[in-house]
């Protein structure tokens, strides 16, 4: 059944997301967009931008910090072609498409209820140039300038199996490891094209040897941590597919310091890239 309400989106207040719904009396008092949109009982309504709303399934995986990163880690290229590997509902196509980052973006996903909430966004979002597609990535047949994927980061015997199998496929690797996701990509790209992930760094050897194995080699990578006491959570990585051995190890990407968000999240959260800064050593 859908229900059409007045849904308070999410606000993002720093990195955090502050999650409310309010009556309209309150409304008044508060900087918040309000939008009225179809929606399924089982679904929520996420404020990402200005520019951009975004459905997402309450048990689904949810919008997070990596993948506006891996977003924001990608170098514009407005004539070329990318995939989003195992894109869920579209979040990062969306994010790349309303930039006008790459001209066109296949948004590719084995599930088939986020396939549907992926295409319901994008046209929610007036984005006609992300076009969804319904395939296992072990079976997908594209040709792209650039691919980029969060993809599932735990091995299919680790971790706490969850109630919804929605995200036991998003965090598993049920339907493919990193290996799967990395020969995909080099079967999808170009000679020279450019390959971007966001994965966990305990897992990081996994996706360098698949890479290499594969034929793309690590250019580019970044760590990021919570905090300049933390191990880092996340490690971003850009690769080339035939290129020569070299790889730069740019500065980590600190999240937060004493005074609240760091000044390099700020920019990001700011201008949608991490600039040059991150561009070298």
């Amino acid at each position: 059944m859908i229900r059409r309400i007045y849904h308070l989106v999410q606000l993002r207040i720093g990195i955090n997301i502050v999650k409310a719904e309010l009556g309209a009396a309150l409304a008044a008092f508060c900087c918040v967009v309000w939008d009225m949109i179809e929606l399924y009982e089982d679904e929520t309504l996420t404020r990402v931008n200005e520019n951009l709303n975004l459905i997402q399934k309450k048990q689904g995986l949810t919008f997070g910090t990596d993948a506006y990163l891996l977003y924001a880690y990608m170098k514009a290229q407005k004539s070329s072609v990318a995939v989003d590997l195992g894109c869920g509902t579209g979040i990062i196509s969306l994010l790349c498409a309303s930039k006008g980052k790459f001209k066109k973006i296949y948004a590719v996903d084995i599930q088939e209820e986020f396939c549907s909430v992926a295409k319901r966004n994008a046209e929610a979002n007036s984005l006609d140039n992300v076009e969804i597609v319904h395939s296992d990535v072990r079976e997908l047949r594209l040709e792209a300038d650039v691919v980029f994927t969060n993809p599932p980061y735990m091995r299919s015997d680790s971790g706490r199996s969850n109630e919804s199998s929605a995200k036991n496929i998003a965090r598993h690797e049920i339907f493919g490891g990193i290996f799967d996701f990395t020969e995909a990509a080099s079967r999808i790209l170009k000679f020279g094209g450019l390959f971007y992930c966001v994965y966990r760094p305990d897992r990081l050897c996994d996706l360098i040897c698949s890479m290499r194995e594969s034929g793309i080699e690590p250019k580019r990578m970044t760590f990021v941590h919570a905090t300049e006491e933390h191990e880092p959570s996340m490690v971003l990585i850009e690769g080339k597919k035939g290129a020569k051995p070299s790889v730069v190890l740019t500065k980590p990407l600190i999240l937060n310091n004493e005074k609240g968000e760091s000044e390099d999240v700020k920019y990001i959260y700011e201008r949608g890239e991490f600039g040059e800064r991150f561009c070298k050593r």
